[in-house]
């Protein structure tokens, strides 16, 4: 990669392709985004951690539609359940505003956006050649920002199989709220959401591709809403694939080339645990603008090995035990929502699991340093709910 690049064609108007154009525009590249919907609404969550917020202070400011969520609530397999205040607002976009928004931050900057598809790849790094159904373009180079179904992405890198992937399925649902529903479901490695968005919710169920198909994980959304105070009527539904790439992929994966590179989740840059992929779209973009701009060659890829793919492939490490495994004589799930429901500590570590500012490479750690007040403060919690109900059955 080469900063002295004439033309940047990126295939993706999404968000790490449109914040890429953006900040390549801005450093005076000649920057193309083609995206044969533009703005248009993808099923997911659509959440922006305080951490991404913090660093992209943007996404606060911006006069885009929003919802600022205030609280939790996580249901165990079990069915037991624990609602908890955030310490720091979670941002909910629709992806139709979210967008739009980085579209317009991309324009603003001389970024031409085109809505067109991008039918094939041609010709060599340093020329090459993309054609839509009507015109022909070159570029120097190519970002690949298409998302998980990227159809171009296994003729610079390996597509990778299914266990790299979840099915995701839901609907769009009338109606708002404050707090983010997740909810846990017996044999199923994956889980069902509630983002309530400005003027609705986007409820979905994600499983793991090798395990349900799109006709199961339907089903049981539609027999757990009524459980969640949500109804089919008006709703819309949506299907889509999300990365969930395994840890020896991770450590396989080719980010870039000579002459192009991907970014977001048409890298699979997503958290096999909690789906989260918005933060990494972004971040890759920006790494991947800042090393085009200024950095040495293949610094790209260097960067995304030391910052985001450690996290990533811890993620996938224990992906598994976090769904199926034990902790503390119970399964994993089932003591997490116990805890956090018992003991004001761990409450304080599920805050910054969701704000985005713990991360996995010191959760043991942490987790092991304020064992003793969990364990006093969950002692403590049972003598009062032992008191609580004796006073109740003496009444």
């Amino acid at each position: 990669m080469h900063p002295t690049s004439k033309r940047i064609a990126i295939i993706g108007g999404g968000p790490a392709g449109a914040f890429a154009a953006a900040e390549l525009a801005r450093g005076g590249l000649d920057v193309l985004v083609f995206d044969e919907k533009l703005a248009w609404e993808k099923p997911c969550g659509g959440g922006i951690t305080p951490k991404a917020i913090t660093r992209w202070p943007f996404l606060r400011d911006a006069l885009a539609d929003r919802n600022w969520i205030t609280h939790c609530e996580i249901t165990a397999p079990s069915g037991r359940k624990v609602n908890f205040a955030l310490d720091s607002q979670i941002a909910i976009f629709s992806r139709l505003a979210l967008n739009g928004l980085m579209l317009e931050k991309a324009r603003n900057a001389g970024v031409q956006v085109l809505q067109e598809r991008i039918v094939n790849i041609g010709g060599a790094p340093g020329n090459w050649s993309l054609s839509s159904s009507s015109s022909r373009y070159e570029a120097d180079f190519v970002v690949l920002a298409a998302g998980a179904r990227n159809p171009f992405r296994g003729q610079f890198s390996h597509p990778g199989g299914p266990e790299n992937f979840t099915v995701a399925v839901g609907y769009y649902v009338p109606g708002t709220d404050r707090t983010v529903q997740i909810k846990f479901l017996p044999g199923l490695h994956g889980y069902i959401w509630v983002f309530p968005r400005a003027d609705h919710f986007s409820v979905g169920i994600c499983g793991r591709m090798q395990g349900k198909n799109t006709a199961d994980l339907r089903r049981i959304l539609e027999e757990q809403m009524p459980e969640l105070g949500l109804a089919l009527d008006g709703a819309q539904f949506y299907a889509h694939i999300i990365p969930a790439l395994t840890r020896e992929s991770l450590r396989a994966i080719q980010p870039a080339g000579d002459g192009w590179a991907m970014v977001g989740d048409a890298a699979g840059l997503v958290d096999a645990i909690t789906g989260e992929g918005l933060f990494y779209a972004l971040r890759s973009a920006e790494i991947f603008a800042q090393t085009m701009l200024k950095g040495p060659p293949g610094s790209y890829a260097e960067l995304l090995r030391t910052e985001i793919l450690p996290e990533l492939e811890l993620a996938a490490a224990i992906a598994d035990r976090f769904y199926s495994g034990n902790w503390m004589g119970g399964a994993v799930i089932e003591r997490m929502v116990s805890l956090t429901e018992r003991s004001a500590s761990f409450r304080e570590l599920m805050r910054d699991l969701f704000a985005g500012t713990q991360e996995y490479s010191n959760l043991k750690q942490r987790v092991r340093r304020i064992l003793p007040r969990i364990a006093a403060e969950t002692l403590a919690s049972a003598i009062w709910r032992t008191k609580r109900e004796l006073g109740r059955a003496a009444a």
